[in-house]
């Protein structure tokens, strides 16, 4: 039905999609063939560079929109059979010229200037490739997607990392750069003539002035959409892509527990493989995967219903999956998770004197991980993922009698993924996804299939996107659910809104692979905004943004809740940023996923919150960030909400930096499952005074722009005071009830993360690791230590887990190796 509906829309709506890029100047740049390669040294010496026409006369983006640049830049394009060329002559006066030292891809908010070039190999306005060098030549790359939400800089997948070659050069007049991108790193269509879509930004950190060749305006929605065009490259093939990535890892781990220390040696090895199975897919595997060396993941005290989400650091996961992620059904952290049985094993133990645990690993091991993906001519994106996680078993052991016992913990299981993604004329597109994951025995499987579309009209204003997915469990308990949205959104201009409306039906469950909070939802949401994107007499921008939203239970239908909200953003003119929010859900609401009892809800109290957040110039040494945020809850003897934020960035030169940032809140009238039931198991609620803070100490030292060390130590705590106890009515009303003593809870983690990468060779790299971590099961008496800072004298003074580990990933490039060895033959 819903297919149909869709399929209908897009008859109708399509013919109106036409590639025209009205209020948009396309400019025209023609690339060069070159029988010689420059040499990459960055001072654009080489006499081949004189055949390219120099392309100028850069337009501000920001801060000040369609204004010529008030810096020169020329750019120039060579190719050959196996690479494209690029150099650019950036003038400016060589003192002011900004020059930190950055890691790779951490140029945006950092005290440097940056050339990038932006490649849109099959014009389809959508996706594309950057390339991005700083004046200290840290390279930075990316994948260019639609379906990335980025807060500083383009729609980029920064964990996105390609094989290219770049340099630096100061002049009297400014810096002059060079880069050799090879088609190796490249996707493009064996068309005799290549079309390409093109851009260049300059961005000088002194100005704060972010330019490009072909402008790019803010008031047009898109960016991809705004490139130039590339002409003139002709007769290229598309080479074999063929490359291994051997490692090997080693180390030690020492982890305290109750009945002493485990002490390990860490010894492992594997190899990635990227294969060019044509000119337009890839295809990406990893044997025997090894991800110890990621940062730490942001652990706390969760007290909600729902389940933490964990960012994903792992690269296999994050580098080049656009695809996978575009409908927002791939979670990748449930491969590889904590098995589902290791915290029974734990529980059975410590219920019973006789048990000790043997063995009981934390992680499921990933046997294989696989990645098919790519775009062809007809700008049809096919993706494929396929992961299988290996058995996972306990041991523990009866001290009694002396036998031992392997429990599975965790099945063999086969995770599936398969995207097409179909980008039509302008920005619109049609996607078909479906994720599968696959389990040995009798535990559950599930399936999710998904249709999304989004249309976009000619001239690039509006926007119809809807999406229909379908959810099958097969269990001893099967069950299926569905989910459909359905959105109208004004996208370009000084004025936009949109207006949505979901469903979630009670038994959608698509979390096998992906991550939904709470199914059985029907909303609707309106928002609305006024964007003032070129400078007035007081700002260099400004935004005033209104949202409501109404939400009920899709069944038995029944209202939940209503939120109002509106936010002042101001862009100051000396770069300091200020926002203002008001958010309120004003009157009572029906919370029917607190109690963690189907069928019930509880009433949760309105409540009105106002923030503010802002911060200072980012190009100074010191560097501030603030939030402060107030809410009361007038129907609970004025409850008070306090929250607040600080972030403190000091650069002590173009080598090093530090930043201290600090986050915490109090609710004094926290109301909430208070983890107790009767005897007849019915839900106990408290009302609680909750408080949590959390440091964050990060550093950045580079020594060269190949090699850096990284460090992050975080801790965060929990403090947990109840203050009374209530029994919940069939309406959801809360009925007084006698106090339970032992309930507050005190809660510590701590991790420490240090971390130094060499990129020796292109493409290989050692990296060296050092991690500290406080045991989860370690607990802190909170009666005793009742202030943050006793807290975190305890745990830094408690015996921690250490882990230190060496990896080495050499990369093998087929084409290199070949010319290697016809350069031999030759001799």
């Amino acid at each position: 039905m819903y297919k149909l509906i869709y399929l209908a829309l897009l008859l109708v709506l399509t013919p109106a999609i036409a590639k025209t890029q009205q209020g948009i100047i396309l400019r025209k740049a023609a690339a060069v063939r070159t029988s010689q390669a420059p040499k990459i040294d960055g001072k654009i010496g080489d006499s081949v560079w004189q055949q390219a026409t120099p392309l100028t006369d850069f337009i501000i983006n920001s801060p000040d929109f369609g204004k010529p640049s008030k810096l020169n830049t020329k750019v120039w394009v060579l190719y050959d059979d196996v690479a494209l060329y690029i150099a650019a002559k950036l003038q400016d006066d060589p003192k002011l010229i900004r020059k930190q030292l950055t890691a790779r891809d951490g140029e945006q908010r950092q005290d440097v200037d940056y050339f990038a070039a932006y490649i849109d190999t099959y014009n389809d306005n959508q996706n594309g490739f950057q390339f991005a060098v700083t004046s200290r030549n840290v390279q930075s790359d990316g994948r260019l997607s639609p379906s990335i939400q980025s807060q500083f800089g383009p729609p980029s997948d920064y964990s996105w990392d390609a094989v290219w070659e770049s340099n630096v050069q100061f002049t009297a007049d400014g810096w002059t750069l060079e880069m050799r991108i090879p088609y190796i790193s490249l996707r493009f269509s064996k068309a005799v003539e290549q079309a390409w879509g093109i851009n260049f930004q300059r961005f000088s950190r002194r100005l704060n002035e972010s330019s490009y060749w072909n402008s790019i305006d803010p008031n047009e929605a898109g960016f991809v959409n705004q490139f130039g065009d590339l002409t003139g490259i002709s007769g290229i093939e598309p080479p074999l892509r063929l490359s291994v990535l051997p490692y090997v890892t080693a180390g030690f781990r020492n982890t305290p527990t109750n009945k002493g220390n485990v002490k390990e040696t860490l010894r492992n090895g594997g190899m990635d493989l990227k294969w060019g199975v044509n000119e337009s897919f890839t295809l990406d595997a990893t044997l025997v995967p090894d991800f110890g060396q990621v940062i730490s993941d942001n652990v706390i005290l969760n007290l909600s219903p729902f389940e933490v989400r964990f960012q994903e650091n792992r690269p296999f996961f994050t580098e080049g999956t656009e695809l996978f992620n575009k409908a927002g059904l791939f979670y990748s952290r449930r491969i590889g998770l904590t098995p589902r049985g290791y915290w029974g094993i734990k529980n059975q133990v410590a219920n019973d004197p006789n048990l000790k645990i043997i063995n009981n690993p934390g992680v499921t091991q990933l046997i294989n991980a696989s990645k098919f993906s790519g775009r062809n001519k007809k700008n049809l994106g096919i993706a494929v993922f396929n992961a299988v996680s290996a058995p996972m078993f306990a041991t523990i052991e009866n001290t009694a009698t002396g036998k031992r016992e392997n429990i599975e913990t965790e099945p063999l299981t086969n995770y599936n993924l398969i995207v097409l993604d179909q980008a039509l004329k302008g920005r619109s597109s049609v996607t078909f996804t479906n994720t599968n994951v696959v389990r040995s025995g009798i535990s559950r499987d599930a399936n999710v299939s998904a249709l999304d579309f989004a249309l976009f009209d000619k001239n690039n204003r509006y926007s119809l996107a809807g999406t229909a997915r379908y959810s099958t469990i097969k269990s001893q308990d099967p069950y299926d659910g569905f989910t459909t949205r359905l959105s109208f959104r004004k996208v370009s201009g000084k004025v936009q809104f949109s207006l949505a409306q979901s469903v979630e039906s009670d038994r959608y469950d698509p979390n096998d692979l992906g991550y939904l909070q709470a199914p059985n939802e029907f909303n609707t949401i309106l928002n609305a905004s006024y964007n003032q994107f070129t400078p007035t007499k007081r700002f260099l921008s400004y935004r005033y943004t209104l949202k409501a939203s109404n939400s009920y239970l899709y069944k038995p239908f029944a209202w939940r809740e209503v939120e109002i909200g509106a936010t002042a953003f101001y862009f100051l003119k000396n770069f300091w940023d200020v926002n203002i929010q008001y958010l309120a859900k004003p009157i009572w609401q029906n919370d029917f996923f607190e109690l963690r009892t189907p069928g019930r809800s509880v009433r949760s109290m309105p409540w009105h919150y106002v923030g503010f957040t802002g911060s200072t110039d980012s190009r100074k040494r010191f560097y501030l960030g603030a939030e402060a945020g107030y809410a009361t809850t007038p129907a609970f003897n004025n409850a008070e909400f306090i929250r607040y934020e600080f972030s403190f960035r000091y650069r002590f030169n173009d080598w090093f930096s530090l930043t201290l940032s600090s986050e915490g809140s109090r609710d004094m009238g926290n109301v909430g499952y208070a983890f107790r039931r009767e005897a007849n198991g019915e839900p106990i609620i408290g009302w609680r005074d909750v408080f949590q803070q959390t440091t964050i100490l990060t550093g950045l030292l580079n020594f060269t722009p190949r090699m850096f060390l990284t460090l992050r130590a975080r801790h965060y705590w929990s403090r947990v005071t109840y203050e009374k106890f209530f029994n919940v009515d069939a309406k959801g009303y809360w009925i007084d009830r006698p106090f339970i003593a032992g309930v507050d809870n005190n809660y510590n983690a701590y991790n420490l993360d240090v971390f130094y990468t060499w990129d020796f060779m292109y493409g290989s790299r050692l990296i060296i690791g050092w991690k500290n971590w406080m045991p989860l099961d370690y607990s802190i008496d909170g009666s005793r230590f009742q202030s943050y800072s006793k807290n975190l004298r305890e745990v830094l003074t408690t015996q921690q887990g250490k882990e230190l580990t060496a990896r080495l990933i050499y990369f093998l490039d087929y084409q290199k190796l070949k010319k290697r060895n016809k350069s031999q033959s030759a001799q």
